[in-house]
């Protein structure tokens, strides 16, 4: 039995890998499974790791049944009746990738989606949310350091980095503690106190995010109270504080008659509005972490930003970590995609305008699709191993030499998006996108 492993190269920054050597080392060993990777200069783990490994490194990956990846895969990399299991990044419809669906439905491959790969209760079971929170938390307290400079503040958030510009997660956190034990002891400058971190959701990402806050002295308030925060005179200038922000927080019933129930705004988010403008004025950093659909109401609009802005006041939002990132999605203002070495644009309110950096009018974007590839060692490793278990049993599903659905791992049906070529039932929406 024999596994592929793609080599990515969707962007010069990705050096993931779905698995790793220790992963195809312990399949070959555990399983008998032999392990193809194809060659590369920027992944993570050298070519030579896998050698060692045991695993080939070759280009033609045609005797694999079953091919690993990250991110999309070209369309000329397909065979026919092949199995690929990637992030797909179509389920919502995404029309710059229906091309390499079509391409995988007119080969009549099969196509796993990541995304896709949930438990008895729904939650997902393969992913690098966490480390797509880590490191775009690290990233958005960088361009909040660099913001504040532009604005004449120094303060300790200028000291730090851009996640890819330390070596481990261990250092990032090491530095980090002592910039919030710098705050603890000499406090933040008043003009930016109180310094309001909040997070939307409360799922791997967000936990991820909130793992980087816990390196600072902070303070929970309720979204309730952070709306009342400014009529207090106790705020304290040694903390930072964190609200978290949940989907009753975020949305609110079109029908005022109506109470805000969960499960049906999942299933009807259009019967619902927004209400997150009103938390807008209170944030200092907003880091976006939570599922948006493009029937579910926005967080930032364009216009919430004009109306603050509005007779020349300053924003209090110095920065949107963006790390969901749909294009003009939950976060209006978000454009485009920035990348480790050009992190950050600016939006000017006024003018409806975009500058790259963190200088000038406006709130700063950080708005990421591949901010894991920033610490790419740990969340491979973190990656692997809750993939390499299911291996064995994906490709038991295919010894007939064909996918067997009823074979199929019953995590990996629900995320089965073509069988032979053909939209499997919860899929078939995507029909009116191709």
């Amino acid at each position: 039995m024999k596994i592929g492993i793609r080599r990515e190269d969707k962007s010069k920054w990705e050096r993931r890998v779905a698995i790793t050597p220790d992963h195809a080392k312990l399949l070959k060993i555990k399983f008998d499974i032999q392990t193809i990777a194809q060659p590369s200069k920027v992944r993570i783990f050298s070519d030579e790791d896998y050698k060692k490994a045991g695993a080939i490194v070759q280009e033609d990956l045609s005797e694999c049944p079953v091919v690993f990846g990250v991110k999309e895969m070209p369309s000329s990399f397909f065979l026919p009746g092949k199995t690929y299991v990637f992030f797909s990044h179509v389920i919502k419809g995404q029309l710059h990738n229906m091309p390499m669906l079509q391409r995988l439905i007119d080969l009549k491959c099969n196509l796993i989606d990541y995304e896709k790969i949930v438990n008895d209760k729904g939650q997902r079971l393969i992913f690098f949310g966490r480390h797509a929170g880590l490191a775009g938390m690290v990233d958005s307290l960088w361009a909040f350091g660099q913001r504040l400079k532009f604005e004449g503040l120094h303060t300790p958030f200028e000291r730090v980095r851009k996640a890819y510009e330390y070596d481990s997660m261990e250092e990032t956190k090491e530095a980090l503690r002592k910039i919030g034990k710098e705050v603890s002891e000499r406090g933040i400058p008043d003009d930016i106190c109180p310094l309001v971190v909040g997070f939307t959701g409360y799922g791997n990402v967000s936990k991820g995010a909130q793992e980087i806050m816990d390196c600072f002295p902070f303070i929970e308030l309720t979204p309730e109270e952070l709306l009342t925060m400014q009529k207090k005179n106790n705020i304290s200038k040694n903390h930072l504080y964190k609200v978290i922000f949940k989907e009753k927080d975020i949305a609110t019933p079109k029908d005022a008659s109506k109470n805000f129930e969960l499960q049906d705004y999942f299933e009807h988010p259009e019967k619902y509005k927004s209400q997150f403008a009103q938390y807008i004025p209170h944030l200092t950093i907003l880091m976006n972490c939570i599922y948006w659909s493009l029937d579910s109401p926005r967080l930032v609009t364009k216009e919430a930003l004009k109306q603050l802005s509005a007779d020349g006041q300053q924003l209090k939002l110095k920065v949107i970590g963006d790390i969901s990132c749909d294009i003009e999605g939950s976060i209006e203002i978000t454009c485009k995609i920035t990348e480790p070495d050009n992190p950050t644009f600016i939006y000017d309110p006024l003018t409806d305008e975009i500058m790259d950096g963190n200088e000038g009018n406006g709130v700063i974007v950080v708005a990421r699709d591949n901010l894991p590839c920033e610490i790419p060692r740990e969340a491979s490793t973190s990656f692997g191993e809750a993939l390499v278990d299911f291996v064995p049993n994906l490709l038991a599903a295919h010894s007939s030499g064909k996918l067997d659905v009823m074979e199929l791992p019953k995590e990996f049906q629900t995320a089965l998006i073509l069988h032979d070529g053909n939209l499997t039932k919860d899929y078939t929406y995507l029909k009116k996108f191709l």
